[in-house]
């Protein structure tokens, strides 16, 4: 059954140029524009939110009392689920890989102050954290309560339908769009943009948060598109995950720096900063080139930076990383 989407965010977001970022990466002045999908609003800002609209929409047709999320420490998808809990008058209850440390800055904090519950799973996989958060959620139904699970980075098909709204608003924006880049995580963005844009038109950079991400993509793209989309066409870069998901990398860290001194425009070290590393690559590469509207899609996080210790020395300091 389709359910509709609950708003809780401000779309369309802008499409702003960034001329100083293009010649600094080899473009044109006109090439290069960023999608501010960091700035929708609610809990913060960032892409997750396009997604929670859809799958929290499903939760409150079901009768859902509280929602309950997967995510690493430093997840802006757990962020935002506790936003729009709190938004809506819903409990939240994030279930966490690892343990509490020394640390609760960034999006842990906010996580706090928006009333969530953290429940922290130890070191396990993918599979682990979602038995227990399957561990979880009968626990609340046993309490008398109606979770509802929202899956892994709020990624699914019926979350994807968020990003082909997106996709909607940047052909209106930007109608002699070639690329849009974008950070490919648990692949419902990336869908999304593959289902509204088309595959040619859609460049992931890989962050590592998946073994295969591509796959996610394609599974969560099909039932939003005629095209026939398949892993093996879809334009997508790994070569930014480097030494693995939480780490910076010499090529974020300096994506990080380069935004922020020619537009002002803060990335975070996981996402959007490997990100814009892959964009710098591939025009590089040519993948990306001069002449052809580009844009940057800006997913947020910026939470997850302070909670990122290598990250904040690097901000502070202009500390030199050596990895990638």
């Amino acid at each position: 059954m389709s359910h509709p989407p609950v708003q809780l965010a401000t779309f369309p977001t802008p499409v702003e140029p960034a001329p100083r970022l293009a010649a600094a990466v080899g473009l044109g002045p006109e090439d290069l524009w960023v999608k501010r999908d960091d700035l929708t609003g609610v809990g913060g800002g960032g892409n997750k939110i396009r997604k929670l609209e859809w799958t929290v929409g499903a939760a409150l047709a079901e009768g859902a009392d509280t929602l309950v999320t997967t995510g690493a420490p430093q997840s802006n998808h757990a962020r935002l689920t506790a936003a729009a809990a709190a938004r809506l008058g819903l409990a939240a209850v994030l279930v966490l890989r690892g343990s509490p440390g020394a640390s609760r800055s960034g999006n842990l904090a906010l996580d706090g102050l928006l009333g969530a519950r953290l429940l922290w799973a130890g070191e396990v996989d993918r599979a682990g954290l979602d038995a227990a958060a399957a561990e979880v959620c009968a626990r609340l139904r046993k309490s008398g309560a109606r979770p509802a699970l929202i899956p892994f980075g709020g990624s699914s098909a019926l979350g994807a339908r968020g990003y082909v709204r997106c996709a909607d608003e940047l052909r209106e924006q930007v109608p002699d769009l070639r690329t849009a880049v974008v950070a490919l995580g648990s692949g419902g963005t990336m869908a999304g943009l593959v289902a509204g844009l088309g595959s040619e038109s859609v460049l992931g950079v890989d962050v590592g948060a998946l073994a295969d991400p591509a796959a996610a993509v394609e599974e969560f793209a099909a039932p939003h598109t005629t095209e026939k989309v398949t892993a093996d066409r879809l334009r997508v870069r790994r070569d930014q995950v480097c030494s693995g998901y939480a780490k910076l990398t010499g090529p974020a860290a300096e994506a990080l720096r380069l935004a922020a001194r020619t537009e002002g425009i803060v990335l975070d070290p996981v996402y959007t900063g490997r990100a814009l590393a892959g964009l710098i690559a591939a025009v590089r590469d040519g993948d990306v080139r001069r002449g052809e509207k580009t844009v940057f899609v800006h997913t947020g996080g910026l939470p997850g930076l302070f909670g990122h210790a290598e990250a904040v020395a690097y901000a502070e300091e202009g500390s030199v990383v050596h990895d990638g």
